[in-house]
Parts: C-alpha cells; sequence; structure tokens
C-alpha cells in the first residue's frame, strides 16, 4: 500500500529518479519547451517549480539548493538571471501542460511541458 507518499516512483530506483527529474529541469529551462511521457511531465512539473521558487527568493541558501539540483553552470545562471526576474509577481503556475496524445511506437500518453510566459512559438 502506497497511503500518504507523494510522487510516482516511474519505475526507477530512488537515485535513478532524481537523476531523471534533474535532467528534464536542465532541459526545460534550457529550451523552455519539452516533450515528455504524462507521468514524467507530472514530476518535473513539481520539481522544476520548486526550482523557479527557489530561485526567486535569490539569497546564498537559495543558490546551493539550487545547484544541488541543477548541475550546468549556465542553467544556474538562466534560472537566476532571466526566469526568476520573469516570474517575480507570479505566486506560482510557472509551467503549462499539453497532452499530446499516444506515442507511435508504444503507445505512451505524450505530453508537452513549457514555461508559460516565453517567447517562443509553438511549432508542432
Amino acid at each position: 500500500m502506497r497511503h500518504r507518499r507523494k510522487g510516482r516512483r516511474l519505475g526507477r530506483s530512488s537515485s535513478h529518479r532524481m537523476a531523471l527529474l534533474r535532467n528534464l529541469a536542465t532541459a526545460l529551462f534550457v529550451h523552455e519547451r519539452i516533450r515528455t511521457t504524462e507521468p514524467r511531465c507530472r514530476e518535473l512539473r513539481r520539481f522544476a517549480e520548486k526550482l523557479i521558487t527557489l530561485a526567486k527568493r535569490g539569497d546564498l541558501q537559495a543558490h546551493r539548493r539550487v545547484a544541488r539540483d541543477v548541475h550546468d553552470p549556465r542553467v544556474r545562471i538562466k534560472l537566476f538571471e532571466v526566469l526568476a526576474p520573469r516570474y517575480a509577481e507570479r505566486p506560482g503556475g510557472y509551467t503549462r501542460m499539453l497532452k499530446l496524445g499516444p506515442r507511435q511506437g508504444d503507445c505512451a500518453a505524450m505530453a508537452l511541458i513549457e514555461l508559460v510566459d516565453n517567447e517562443i512559438e509553438f511549432e508542432e
């Protein structure tokens, strides 16, 4: 039973799951839009929004906590200098999830996750 347990396991061990979420969050912050499966998208939304909220604080402890999860220094700079000011007035809800339908090969439910208020046009 999984009473009162948050989050999805995604068929991985805890360290593998954290590595997956860190890589997905880094890709989301670089490209501002990524395509993945719906369960990954739902977990990524929780993870990425916490990182953006930390970046909005902007103090030393926030920098250290973000550096624990985002290993690329260029992405950290973008997070603190571009994304945090963009969402300074927004109290939450920094991401948007759009369902895309099943994937061709294995019929997995796909979704698009993107940062709101970005300048990139929708291409699909």
